[in-house]
């Protein structure tokens, strides 16, 4: 199948688009100016490149003149960092930005949009997250994320194009932004730091990156529509978490577990229900947490080698 993917040097963007070729899959990635295809090295050979942004999809447009694809995997997002999640500006780029995209996809008869959403569209939940609970985002990235899937699921109704809005939780794994938690705790711990935490009694719900692409690959074979959420299915303290990323590294190490207090809007429970998804695809996660740790601290190792060696 000829498949778009934007966002597609992203983290998360890049493993799905080495999932798809594993597939052999036809696939086209749109890439910022800007972006740092280091993460796609060894996929460029084998894909079909496009330079462009959500404000500027003129060389998109021209290439799908050219050459349609039949499904788009919508993974580009400005502003996804805890600093930017309350800002205008990303939100306004994001919104309009996907508008226009779903709009050429539509001009040249796409007859899949497939958008990856957030646990952020839900809010704060005391229990197992579902697809038919309340939305009630509580940041500027959640509701705007959750204005889009709503908006373009009335507009692929009315152009009878599939819709599939993906709720990730929390994925983790090579490659990860080294603003996010677990690639900033793996590069403190390898350089034998102390970690400061909160008290990590938070129950979270982590996902290996390679899992994570493999569900999102699994729509394909699929004809169902609309909302589903994807996780581990399998929450864990995020103590124990902490505590087993360390023991991988050094035993020996310290946890600074308490030195950070929790912020006035820290979420206590992120853990949702996958058999929504597992029911539309057969997917199911098969990367224990365990070996996605191993997996993990093994790729930094490796990079700091590597830095060292150059």
């Amino acid at each position: 199948m000829r498949c778009l993917v934007t966002g597609a040097s992203g983290f998360l963007g890049s493993h799905l688009v080495r999932a798809l070729l594993e597939r052999e899959q036809d696939v086209t990635v749109l890439l910022r100016p800007n972006s740092k295809p280091e993460r796609l090295l060894d996929c460029l050979p084998r894909v079909r490149v496009l330079h462009g942004s959500l404000d500027d999809l003129g060389e998109l447009a021209d290439g799908l003149r050219q050459q349609p694809v039949e499904a788009a995997f919508h993974l580009a997002w400005s502003g996804v960092t805890g600093e930017f999640r309350n800002c205008t500006e990303p939100a306004i780029e994001n919104v309009a930005g996907t508008l226009r995209l779903w709009e050429l996809l539509r001009q040249n008869h796409c007859a899949a949009f497939i958008g990856v959403g957030s646990q952020a569209e839900y809010g704060p939940k005391t229990g197992i997250l579902t697809e038919d609970l309340p939305t009630v985002p509580q940041t500027v990235y959640g509701a705007s994320k959750l204005a889009l899937s709503l908006l373009l699921k009335q507009f692929c109704q009315s152009a009878e194009m599939r819709f599939v809005w993906l709720r990730l939780l929390s994925v983790y794994g090579p490659g990860d932004d080294q603003r996010h938690m677990v690639p900033g705790l793996i590069s403190a711990l390898l350089h034998g730091e102390k970690p400061a935490l909160t008290a990590g009694e938070q129950v979270w719900d982590y996902l290996y990156v390679d899992d994570a692409a493999a569900a999102i690959c699994a729509v394909l074979q699929s004809k169902d529509e609309g909302v589903f959420n994807i996780g581990s299915g399998q929450a864990c303290v995020l103590r124990d978490f902490v505590t087993l990323l360390r023991d991988t590294i050094d035993p020996s190490l310290p946890l600074g577990f308490g030195e950070v207090p929790y912020r006035h809007d820290q979420v206590m429970h992120l853990e949702t229900d996958i058999s929504r998804m597992r029911a539309a695809t057969g997917w199911t996660p098969q990367i224990s947490l365990q070996e996605g740790i191993q997996r993990t601290v093994a790729w930094y190792r490796r990079q700091g080698e590597d830095l060292e060696r150059n």
